[in-house]
């Protein structure tokens, strides 16, 4: 009788719970490191979008400024072709603040960064000639 109870547990195959157990709490572990790196690279990527959407359209102002009247003036960009070509996801505003003879400033919303302390709002002021965060 003890030599077939020792062949019967010899011959079975598997993992136990313990082993099963640690599995779990590795991946659980390795989930809880890599899950916040990924959403902080995202929201990374959420904020170069912003500051290439305030490029993009300071280039679309310095293009309306050439071939304005008088020349090298900022007025009426906003109703533009120019400032309408600018192309930004759904998820941005873009509002002109200031137009003037001389200047411009600007600002992006982001509505995937709503509640971000800095990017949420980005401005860029032509005084400036950056993407900034903040509103202008």
């Amino acid at each position: 009788m003890l030599q077939r109870l020792r062949n019967s547990q010899e011959s079975e195959k598997g993992f136990t719970l313990i082993e099963l157990l640690v599995v779990v709490l590795i991946i659980a572990i390795l989930a809880a490191i890599a899950i916040p790196v990924f959403l902080r690279q995202r929201e990374k990527a959420y904020i170069a979008d912003v500051q290439s959407t305030l490029r993009n359209t300071a280039t679309a102002a310095e293009s309306w400024s050439t071939t304005n009247t008088p020349p090298g003036s900022y007025a009426d960009f906003s109703g533009s072709d120019d400032f309408a070509d600018v192309r930004h996801p759904a998820t941005q505003t873009i509002t002109v603040v200031t137009e003037t003879d001389t200047a411009y400033c600007f600002e992006v919303v982001d509505t995937r960064l709503a509640g971000h302390a800095d990017w949420d709002t980005g401005h860029f002021d032509s005084a400036v000639g950056a993407p900034e965060p903040g509103g202008c």
